[in-house]
């Protein structure tokens, strides 16, 4: 009897010893940027970057914060992989390598993903997959968004025109312009949205801002830093006030020239993109040439996916669009290059754009009338 109760007693304390081995912390950090989580196991996050750092103050960055927080709040594992190209190969090389790390659930900020998530969803249909600006296509172009795929995309001319009805409102008169990186639809939707608010703060707020046709220039990329800041300096040269810049790194060029300007007492204003690059503006300590920044809501938009995947929500198959009514879109709220007065008509213009009173068109020509 006594050996009988010993087995059982021995058998009970390895089994209790295997469970606790099982149930070890979860790794809380890799190369790439991770961070820990009781459901790490069972559902990790994974980040291809895109062209630029994961601190680029724009895609990268917003995309990563979203992810980051998603992960602290739902207590996931998350990492992000920085491919040495730029290419389709590139990106599903790092697809691969997080499908093969089991992080099976895969975000990809830009449409430069576009081809590479459309041979991923295939080929790895046991994870899910959020591009973000794009949908999957083949090279042809062909758009197919799989069930386990979910397309994002933003009214960027609704951010647009909120910033261009700020910029006309803070500076009263004088000429604007428009430096776009590569002539795609969301940038494009950003030019026309901007240029639709100018033209509504000159109507109904009786301000005096020009914008002409050879002040509105697409660089034809998204890296060149050098060539952004040559085509700001031009503009300013030419009388120019502020100028949008919808361009990656080669705003970042156009912000570099503002503030060697604004050091030499000159006046030389940028509307910041994607992100609030508020603190990307800042020289002699606390000033910043950013007016205000057109804002599209990455980090919610990359949240809210992964959310949605944790409550058994995600939509996939489907394309969705952040826009005013969900609040995808918006410029800072807190600018402090601009007044308050100009601060609470802008709130006011952004709910009538959320009633649909304001209808911003993300085509070319339709102006508001």
């Amino acid at each position: 009897m006594f050996k009988k109760v010993t087995a059982i007693l021995l058998t009970t304390l390895m089994t209790v010893t295997l469970l606790a081995g099982c149930g070890g912390t979860p790794n809380a950090g890799s190369p790439g940027g991770t961070s820990g989580g009781a459901a790490a196991a069972a559902f990790k996050v994974g980040m291809v970057t895109d062209s630029g750092t994961i601190d680029d103050k724009s895609f990268n960055q917003g995309t990563w914060e979203g992810v980051q927080k998603a992960g602290k709040d739902l207590g996931l594992e998350t990492k992000y992989l920085k491919p040495t190209g730029t290419t389709e190969a590139d990106y599903i090389k790092e697809i691969g390598n997080l499908h093969d790390a089991g992080y099976k659930f895969i975000v990809t900020p830009g449409f430069k993903f576009s081809t590479a998530i459309f041979q991923a969803q295939d080929k790895y249909q046991d994870s899910k997959f959020v591009i973000i600006d794009a949908s999957p296509a083949d090279k042809d172009g062909k758009e197919s968004i799989k069930p386990n795929t979910v397309a994002i995309f933003f009214a960027e001319h609704e951010s647009g025109f909120l910033a261009g009805v700020a910029t006309a409102l803070q500076l009263k008169e004088g000429d604007v312009g428009f430096i776009g990186g590569m002539e795609i639809p969301p940038v494009q939707r950003y030019n026309w949205g901007f240029q639709q608010g100018i033209k509504y703060a000159n109507d109904k707020f009786s301000t005096k801002i020009n914008i002409k046709p050879e002040n509105v220039v697409y660089q034809g990329t998204f890296t060149e830093i050098a060539a952004g800041q040559q085509l700001a300096a031009h503009m300013y040269d030419g009388g120019v006030k502020a100028i949008f810049a919808a361009a990656g790194s080669v705003g970042l060029g156009a912000i570099n020239e503002a503030k060697a300007r604004a050091k030499a007492g000159k006046q030389a204003w940028v509307i910041g993109v994607d992100v609030d690059q508020y603190s990307e503006g800042i020289y002699d300590g606390t000033k910043s040439i950013i007016l205000t920044s057109a804002m599209k809501k990455i980090d919610t938009a990359a949240y809210d996916m992964v959310k949605a995947e944790k409550d058994g929500k995600f939509q996939g198959g489907k394309a969705m669009t952040f826009d005013s009514k969900n609040n995808g879109i918006g410029i800072p709220e807190k600018n402090p290059n601009l007044s308050s007065d100009v601060t609470t008509k802008v709130a006011d213009v952004f709910k009538k754009i959320q009633s649909g009173e304001i209808k911003v068109s993300g085509e070319k020509g339709n102006l508001i009338k």
